[in-house]
């Protein structure tokens, strides 16, 4: 029993992998039978509450979030939440994770009340367990700053998307192209905020590191 659930537990890892390559192509029809059946044999070889079924629960709902099927992507996001926060406890990483994408889920739905404490704690998580220097850091920031840019909070964003891209710079090195990401979300700022000879800069040193990868 001990090997054929061995053998199980590969086989749900590479119907994951082959769901994702579906899923990444759009073919979400192929994509979603493979998912369930990766989640269900995880369910079935591994304990309720292991991580490994948090990981396909939240595949499942990325997937659905990206169909548009947002009330079944919160449910299973919350339901992956729920196992890595009592598996893993409440400050690790993948609860971060976790808490990004359904904040990420509550930002595309408009619910920015509900996203916001979300996106803040995924931040918190991330400084405390992988330091205030990392990429990681760098992507919640950039994150939490995307939100208060929808609301129109600029003031609030700036600061965030100005330190994501220190971040980035320092730990990607100034060419890396999640550089460009976050010079052009701080483009976007600084052209609402009437800036826009400064987002002209932004916007030009983001198209020579895109070249850099054409």
């Amino acid at each position: 029993m001990f090997f054929r659930n061995a053998i199980l537990r590969v086989a749900a890892f590479f119907l994951g992998v082959l769901a994702l390559r579906y899923r990444t192509q759009g073919n979400y029809a192929k994509a979603e039978p493979l998912y369930r059946r990766s989640l269900a044999i995880r369910e079935k070889t591994l304990r309720p509450g292991h991580p490994d079924v948090a990981q396909s629960l939240n595949n499942l709902a990325e997937l659905n979030r990206e169909q548009g099927n947002y009330a079944e992507a919160e449910t299973l996001y919350r339901r992956s939440l729920a196992i890595d926060e009592k598996a893993l406890g409440p400050e690790h990483p993948d609860v971060a994770i976790d808490l990004n994408n359904l904040a990420q889920l509550y930002k595309t739905l408009g619910n920015y009340a509900e996203a916001a404490p979300l996106f803040q704690r995924s931040l918190e998580i991330d400084q405390k367990a992988l330091g205030p220097e990392h990429p990681g850091v760098a992507t919640d920031l950039n994150n939490l700053a995307g939100l208060y840019y929808a609301q129109g909070n600029y003031a609030e964003a700036e600061p965030l998307y100005r330190r994501s891209l220190a971040i980035k710079e320092k730990a990607l090195g100034p060419e890396h192209p999640g550089v460009a990401a976050s010079l052009e979300n701080y483009a976007a700022l600084l052209r609402e905020t009437r800036r826009p000879n400064e987002a002209a800069e932004m916007d030009a040193r983001a198209k020579v590191i895109r070249a850099k990868y054409e």
